[in-house]
């Protein structure tokens, strides 16, 4: 069994186009839900696994985000800036890579809101299944049909030995990914230079077999929309976590 890893890369960076006009002015990661900002939520979730340093990329009112940061005292945090070039998700770890080591990772989308059942966290469930002589990464899915706010046709389907597979261009997968992950460092090797999507990456993976996925035992939101938010914000008020 794996422990969870002690280093996580926070996907920060991104302009949040569809929760116009409040990303005008405000990063999306720091939108606050139920009085706790979306950034923050993320943040928890990771001292909760036993994480002990974030490195957070920037790009977007990145100078917010950093001002932020200085009140959190629970890990270390280090900044990845990007404000001269926004690099996507692939780009932004592999411009990271000095800062993350050698070490499997947790990366998490900066803007999501999930809560975990059971004795284990999703992160540790994710480090007790990944195994690094077999993968490249290991993501953490929610059925599509309990994806709070997705409408779309999911991602992914899942092998029972934990493998994935695309879902066809035009049929319907049982899994949505989450933005939650464990990556191996090795797998940016000989990755695109500049900004590029993770997708290109979990393409390779897939193809040699060693993408592989854990199903989260719990709920997760979709908050990208205003309609999502509103949503978030009715289900967390007064709710911790």
């Amino acid at each position: 069994m794996q422990s969870v890893p002690q280093t996580a890369m926070v996907l920060a960076a991104g302009f949040g186009t569809r929760l116009k006009p409040i990303t005008d002015h405000t990063p999306k990661p720091l939108i606050p839900v139920a009085g706790r900002t979306l950034l923050d939520r993320c943040l928890d979730r990771l001292a909760e696994a036993g994480v002990l340093r974030a490195i957070v990329n920037i790009h977007w009112l990145g100078s917010q985000i950093r001002e932020h940061l200085n009140s959190r005292h629970d890990m270390e945090i280090v900044i990845s800036d990007e404000t001269d070039l926004l690099l996507e998700t692939g780009g932004g770890i592999a411009k990271a890579l000095p800062l993350l080591g050698d070490a499997p990772f947790v990366a998490v989308n900066a803007d999501l809101i999930w809560r975990d059942d059971g004795n284990q966290t999703a992160i540790q469930r994710l480090a007790a299944s990944f195994d690094p002589a077999s993968m490249d990464g290991i993501l953490l899915l929610q059925p599509r049909e309990s994806a709070d706010g997705h409408g779309g046709p999911g991602d992914f389907f899942r092998e029972a030995d934990g493998k994935l597979r695309r879902r066809d261009t035009h049929a319907t997968a049982p899994y949505v990914y989450t933005g939650v992950q464990i990556l191996q460092p090795s797998m940016f090797r000989d990755a695109p230079a500049g900004a590029f999507s993770l997708n290109i990456l979990y393409d390779r993976a897939i193809a040699a077999g060693r993408l592989h996925g854990v199903v989260h035992r719990g709920s997760w939101m979709d908050v990208g929309t205003h309609n999502g938010l509103k949503h978030a914000e009715a289900m967390l008020h007064g709710a911790r976590g």
